[in-house]
């Protein structure tokens, strides 16, 4: 693979997919769910529904920032999503919610990640200036870029344990929203769409970091 058409691929790829979210999104935020819930009142029924009347909702700042955090116990609702009453803040909301399931659950994957959460920090500023040190100094100490691979690595191996996290989560959502009868039938197929609209910018930053981690070791590996 040329190196412009390798740069080529990590660069558009990541943003078709942050686009794709975007419009999807903002296509069906203009669609009103059929019984008027809000996402909010959404999020607090799922919660309530599996005894995690301990977790609060907030809403904060933003587009599409919506998260769950698990040190504080809240989920929190962007400005796109808290108190709106489409299928595509419902959707989001669903997915938040199923990221609280997971941890009241101890599902594998959100464990690890959690836990992989301090070394990932670290990481993903530091490896490229370790990366382009150890470049410098190869021929004196050529274990050095290796250190910097192997801290990308683990940022890759992050983003790996995230993608069934956030696909787990989706699935928990769709379930929940059908069975639950809180969308309607013709609903459900919107907000799956929402939702793997959104999947796929996880899938994309894989990739884009497993294409980047092959090509840094194929470099260094021909010195």
């Amino acid at each position: 693979m040329s190196y412009y058409l390798f740069l080529a691929i990590i660069i558009i790829l990541p943003i078709i997919a942050q686009i794709n979210v975007s419009a999807t999104f903002n296509k069906y935020a203009k669609v009103r769910n059929a019984r008027g819930l809000t996402a909010d009142q959404v999020a607090r029924q799922i919660l309530d529904s599996n005894g995690l009347y301990n977790v609060g909702i907030e809403r904060i700042s933003g587009k599409l920032t919506d998260h769950y955090d698990p040190t504080a116990n809240v989920v929190r609702l962007s400005e796109s999503t808290y108190g709106q009453t489409s299928v595509a803040a419902i959707g989001v909301a669903a997915h938040e919610c199923g990221h609280a399931c997971q941890h009241a659950e101890s599902y594998g994957p959100i464990i690890l990640r959690s836990k992989l959460v301090p070394v990932t920090n670290i990481c993903s500023r530091f490896w490229y200036f370790v990366v382009l040190i150890g470049a410098l100094v190869f021929q004196i100490f050529p274990a050095l870029v290796y250190i910097g691979i192997a801290m990308f690595g683990a940022v890759v191996l992050f983003q790996l344990v995230t993608l069934p996290t956030e696909l787990n989560a989706s699935g928990r959502a769709l379930k929940t929203l059908e069975n639950d009868m809180i969308l309607e039938q013709a609903e459900i197929p919107q907000a799956r769409k929402v939702l793997t609209a959104a999947a796929m910018t996880y899938v994309t930053a894989l990739v884009t970091s497993l294409l980047q981690l092959l090509r840094l070791l194929g470099a260094f590996n021909r010195r």
